[in-house]
């Protein structure tokens, strides 16, 4: 702490981005031995967890724009890391879902994300660390009335 910023360090939302700044660059330096990077990284897990998960809907759970949802999932296809089949009940829609190589890396990425997110949280107990994430969800859910 540089003590430069101690007006700014009293609001919850600065904590939030500077621990998310580190979480970030962290969770990218260990995922990019895998060839992702965390966008990368979470639609993966969403299409291996949500079967026949759509490109829209992808998006929306991502909170990226539609454009963007494009690029990504188009870099996700060059690495052979996942297909799209047209959806049987919308032939405008496109369903994805893991190649088996999407597979593989999957689980390595995922293995390798553990261990960051053991980085992260080392020196918090396991109660303190359901309870700062039970807060972030409240948090999140507070922003969403605004909506």
């Amino acid at each position: 702490m540089t003590g430069r910023d101690l007006s700014l360090r009293r609001f919850s939302g600065y904590a939030m981005k500077r621990a998310f700044n580190q979480v970030q660059a962290d969770l990218n330096a260990t995922l990019a031995p895998h060839g992702l990077r965390l966008v990368t990284f979470s639609a993966l897990c969403l299409i291996d967890e949500n079967k026949g998960l759509k490109q829209s809907e992808l998006a929306q759970i991502l909170g990226v724009e539609r454009p963007n949802m494009v690029l990504i999932v188009d870099e996700l296809d060059s690495a052979d890391l996942i297909v799209r089949d047209r959806s049987t009940e919308d032939r405008r829609a496109y369903e994805l879902r893991l190649t088996e190589q999407g597979e593989k890396v999957l689980a390595a990425a995922s293995a390798a994300a553990q261990g960051h997110d053991a980085r992260m949280t080392a020196g918090i107990t396991d109660d303190v660390r359901e309870t700062l994430v039970t807060a972030l969800w409240r948090i999140e859910a507070n922003g969403r009335q605004r909506d």
